[in-house]
């Protein structure tokens, strides 16, 4: 196999994990299955999250007790651009959150925006960094989001139509906690 044909190839295989990893977080938080949500992140990953920040298995605790409030819910993974740069992966993906809440009379929550991450291939395994979690748009983000979470989302990051949007930061680092795992 000549020297090009295996670069494409390696370049094939560690977008295809990097994939398979984003979909292991996307089912493991609609299957409220820890393990497989958790599976998706080094250790020391931080999570800038709308409405939370902080280290991965706190982010798992309060994710799990807002979704296990809810009736149903689901994430749906879009569009993603993997840049790789060596053991780092700059990765941004679409997402659209669907939930339901127990009051039959409460509206749909529905949810878009971009998780913008941070990849690392560590011992071999692609995981999770730093992720900060993008709000663009929502149903109805006035009786959604409390003015305190409303302006907590607001600073995660910047969304943008040109350079200055957060997915050209680099290194992708959370602007709360300043800190890189």
């Amino acid at each position: 196999m000549d020297d090009a044909l295996e670069r494409s190839l390696r370049l094939q295989f560690d977008k295809s994990e990097i994939s398979e990893c984003l979909v292991r977080y996307a089912r493991g938080m609609d299957r409220l299955d820890r393990a497989l949500a958790r599976s998706a992140y080094h250790d020391g990953a931080i999570d800038d999250h709308v409405g939370f920040v902080g280290g991965v298995d706190d982010f798992l605790d309060w994710a799990f007790a807002y979704h296990g409030a809810q009736v149903r819910h689901q994430h749906y993974l879009t569009n993603t651009h993997i840049e790789l740069q060596g053991d780092t992966a700059h990765v941004e993906t679409y997402y659209t959150f669907i939930g339901t809440e127990p009051d039959p009379t409460s509206p749909l929550t529905v949810f878009g925006g971009r998780y913008i991450d941070r990849f690392e291939r560590r011992d071999g395994s692609w995981g999770i960094a730093v992720r900060i979690c993008l709000v663009e748009w929502a149903t109805d983000p006035r009786s959604l989001l409390s003015p305190e979470a409303a302006e907590f989302a607001a600073v995660a990051g910047t969304v943008a139509r040109d350079a200055t949007d957060s997915s050209y930061e680099r290194p992708l680092e959370s602007r709360r906690t300043g800190t890189e795992p």
